[in-house]
C-alpha cells in the first residue's frame, strides 16, 4: 500500500484519489503526492478555425463592419461585441489564479521568428508575411506558435483603417521640412502592419509612512556694526516632518514587448481602457498579434517602480514646503491585482541609408510617434542662414567705426541679430537630433 498525500492531509488509502486531485511530481520512492486539479477559466480553450460558412474561404475580422468578414465573397458575420471597459476582470497575485489562467491563443496560429532581433510574432494561418515589423529584417522563420503562452483576456480592438493610417503617415511626413525629400516619396513608410501588442495592468495601493527635514526661509533684521546699519537676510530653518498616505492605483500600465522603444509607446499611449472587451479569437482573424516577452513577474516590479515614484511625489505635496531634504518612506503595497491585454498598434520599420528607423501608430486613436531621418544638408544651410546676418553686420560695424555712431550702431544690431540667430539654431539643431534619436 502507498502513502498518498493530499495538501495538507496526510492518509492512507487503497482506493483511486478523488477526482479532483491529479498526481504531482514527488521525488520520494513510494509516495504518491497528489494536488487539486487546476480550474479551467471561463474562457474557452477550444481552438477554432475562421472559415467562412458561404465558400469555405478564409475571414478576417473588419475594423469597419466590427465582424468577421470573407475575403473571397464578401460573407459578414457580426460579431457581438461586449465592452467591458475598467470593470474587466482582474487576477490576484496567487498560485491559484496562475494556475487557473487559460493558455495559447485559442485559434492556430503561425510564429514568425526573427533571427535579426530575437521578435517572435503570431499570425494568422493563412499570412505569408516575410518581414519582422520591428527591424525590417528578412531573415525569419515560420513555425507554428507556442500555445504555452498566458491567454490575454481583454484587448481594445482596432478602430483606425490601413488606408486611413496611410493619411496619416503623409501628414506626418509633411510637418516638418526636415526629412529628405525623398522619404515623402518612400513607398514602404506606409506599409503599416496591424499587430497586437502585449501589455499588463496593474492594480494596488500603496500605505507609505515618511519623513523628513522641511526648510522655511524667513526674513530677519541684523544690526551690522560695520557699516552701522540696519539690514535684512534672509535664512532657512529646519524641522523635521512627517505624515501617512494611503495611496490607490488603477491600471498602471507596462509594456510586455521588448522589440518596441519604450519612448515611442509612451508617446502614442492614449489608449482609453474604458473600451475592452472580453478576448475572442475571431479579433485576430488577418492580423498579427505578439505574445509578451516580460514576465508577469518582470512587469510587476516595474509598476511598483512607478508607483513607488508616484507616492514619493505624493508625499512630497504633504510636505508644508518645497524645500525637503533627508526624505526617507517606508511603502506597502496591498490589494494588489493584474491583467494581461493586447492593445492594437499599427507598426512600421523601414531603412533609410544604413539605419533603421521605428514608427507607431496607435489603431485606437490615431496618435503617431517615430524617427524620421533628417537632411542636415537642409539643417545646417538654415543655421548658417541665421547666424550669417549678424555676422556681416558685425564686420561691417568694425568697418565703419571710424564714422563713430554709424558703426557702433550697426555693430549693436548685428550683435543683437547674432544673439537670436544662435538661440534659434540650438532649438532648430535640437529638435533635428530629435527626429531620429530615440
Amino acid at each position: 500500500m502507498l502513502l498518498h498525500l493530499y495538501l495538507d492531509e496526510v492518509f492512507l488509502v487503497s482506493q483511486f484519489p478523488p477526482p479532483d486531485f491529479v498526481l504531482a511530481d514527488s521525488s520520494i520512492h513510494g509516495i504518491e503526492i497528489y494536488k487539486p486539479a487546476p480550474v479551467e477559466d471561463d474562457i474557452s480553450t477550444a481552438v477554432v478555425d475562421f472559415k467562412c460558412p458561404q465558400c469555405g474561404a478564409v475571414t478576417a475580422y473588419s475594423v469597419v463592419e466590427g465582424g468577421l468578414k470573407c475575403t473571397h465573397c464578401g460573407f459578414y458575420e457580426v460579431d457581438q461585441e461586449v465592452v467591458v471597459g475598467k470593470g474587466a476582470q482582474e487576477y490576484e497575485f496567487t498560485l491559484e489564479t496562475m494556475g487557473r489562467a487559460a493558455h495559447g491563443w485559442g485559434e492556430p496560429r503561425k510564429q514568425l521568428a526573427c533571427t535579426n532581433c530575437g521578435a517572435r510574432i503570431s499570425l494568422d494561418a493563412t499570412d505569408l508575411t516575410a518581414i519582422c515589423p520591428f527591424c525590417a529584417s528578412n531573415k525569419v522563420i515560420h513555425q507554428d506558435a507556442s500555445q504555452d503562452i498566458i491567454r490575454p483576456r481583454f484587448l481594445i480592438p482596432f478602430r483606425i483603417e490601413t488606408h486611413e493610417s496611410h493619411r496619416i503617415v503623409r501628414d506626418w511626413l509633411s510637418n516638418t521640412w526636415m526629412v529628405p525629400k525623398e522619404l515623402r516619396k518612400f513607398a514602404r513608410i506606409a506599409d503599416f502592419i496591424p499587430i497586437y501588442l502585449p501589455f499588463w495592468t496593474f492594480d494596488a495601493t500603496g500605505s507609505a509612512n515618511w519623513q523628513a527635514e522641511v526648510g522655511h526661509t524667513k526674513t530677519e533684521r541684523y544690526y551690522d556694526h560695520s557699516d552701522g546699519a540696519w539690514k535684512t537676510r534672509t535664512k532657512t530653518v529646519w524641522n523635521w516632518e512627517s505624515g501617512t498616505l494611503e495611496m490607490p492605483f488603477d491600471d498602471v500600465l507596462i509594456q510586455g514587448t521588448k522589440h518596441i522603444s519604450r519612448l515611442l509607446l509612451q508617446r502614442i499611449n492614449q489608449f482609453n481602457l474604458n473600451n475592452l472587451v472580453p478576448y475572442e479569437p475571431s479579433y485576430l482573424a488577418g492580423f498579427q498579434a505578439q505574445a509578451y516577452d516580460v514576465p508577469l513577474d518582470r512587469a510587476w516590479k516595474e509598476s511598483r517602480r512607478v508607483m513607488r515614484e508616484l507616492t514619493r511625489e505624493a508625499c512630497f505635496d504633504q510636505a508644508t514646503s518645497n524645500l525637503i531634504r533627508n526624505f526617507s518612506m517606508n511603502l506597502d503595497f496591498k490589494d494588489e491585482m493584474w491583467r494581461y491585454i493586447l492593445l492594437p498598434v499599427y507598426v512600421a520599420s523601414y531603412t533609410y541609408g544604413d539605419k533603421v528607423y521605428q514608427a507607431l501608430l496607435n489603431g485606437e486613436s490615431g496618435a503617431i510617434s517615430g524617427q524620421r531621418p533628417v537632411d542636415w544638408k537642409k539643417v545646417w544651410f538654415v543655421v548658417a542662414a541665421l547666424l550669417i546676418p549678424g555676422i556681416l553686420l558685425g564686420i561691417i560695424g568694425l568697418i565703419t567705426l571710424m564714422f563713430a555712431g554709424i558703426g557702433v550702431l550697426i555693430g549693436g544690431f548685428g550683435f543683437v541679430l547674432l544673439i537670436i540667430g544662435i538661440v534659434i539654431s540650438v532649438l532648430v539643431f535640437q529638435k533635428a537630433q530629435g527626429l531620429d534619436d530615440v
